[in-house]
């Protein structure tokens, strides 16, 4: 069975960029899927993400199997929750939420999770999962009850990407949260990207062709985009294969 991570590390040692479409199952309206998944298709996309912060239980499954019929590319979960594992999907993200001090989103969630991923196939990915502030609350914060690391303390950033990665993580995700005011800061991206020796994941206020290259040019390995297709698919023009 091919492994989702083992393809990510390949595409980052041939120096390829990825991205993955974050798709919300409670923002999806079922009727406007098809067209949505078809500009997709058409993207530069390398992956898509499934979850969200809140979720209604059954709507990941069943967006997942919908998904699975109008595309090839990888599906990962990116859980805001135990209920939205589903067996439908590649890969799972076991986000750690290494910048909070909140037991249950760093260990509680993830005990509880396993006498159901027991019995799936899904490839279990290990992320350290960092929030950074962005200007506004987010809908991680209010269901963590965490508070994002300040971008102005870049040392305490980093040091917190590295001890995810010696604590085991295979990914770390540096996230600004869904909606967020403006995207991290090239800086924060370079000096992480310099610190650590896994893949980095970007996402957050990501609004613009310009930004997602000025993400990759700092070191993100991948980008994840969710709220600018969410408001605009329009984008998606920007981002077509040559």
């Amino acid at each position: 069975m091919k492994s989702i991570y083992n393809e990510i590390l390949q595409a980052i040692a041939k120096e390829e960029k990825l991205l993955a479409v974050l798709i919300d199952p409670d923002k999806t309206k079922a009727e406007s899927l098809a067209s949505f998944m078809l500009k997709l298709n058409t993207s530069i996309a390398t992956h898509i993400f499934v979850g969200g912060s809140t979720v209604e239980k059954g709507e990941t499954e069943k967006l997942v199997k919908a998904l699975k019929k109008l595309s090839d590319l990888p599906i990962v979960i990116f859980p805001g929750d135990i209920s939205q594992i589903t067996n439908h999907a590649d890969a799972l993200l076991f986000l750690s939420l290494i910048s909070g001090r909140n037991p249950e989103y760093l260990i509680g969630k993830h005990v509880a999770s396993i006498s159901k991923l027991r019995n799936t196939n899904l490839e279990v990915i290990p992320t350290g999962y960092l929030l950074i502030e962005n200007g506004k609350e987010t809908a991680v914060q209010r269901v963590s009850g965490t508070e994002p690391l300040k971008r102005r303390e870049v040392q305490v950033i980093k040091d917190t990407a590295k001890a995810g990665e010696f604590l085991g993580m295979k990914l770390i995700y540096l996230e600004a949260g869904s909606g967020a005011t403006h995207p991290i800061e090239s800086n924060i991206i370079s000096e992480v990207k310099q610190q650590i020796q896994v893949p980095l994941i970007v996402g957050g206020g990501i609004r613009s062709k310009e930004a997602l290259d000025a993400a990759y040019a700092s070191g993100a390995d991948m980008v994840v985009i969710g709220t600018a297709f969410e408001e605009d698919d329009t984008f998606f023009n920007k981002l077509k294969r040559d």
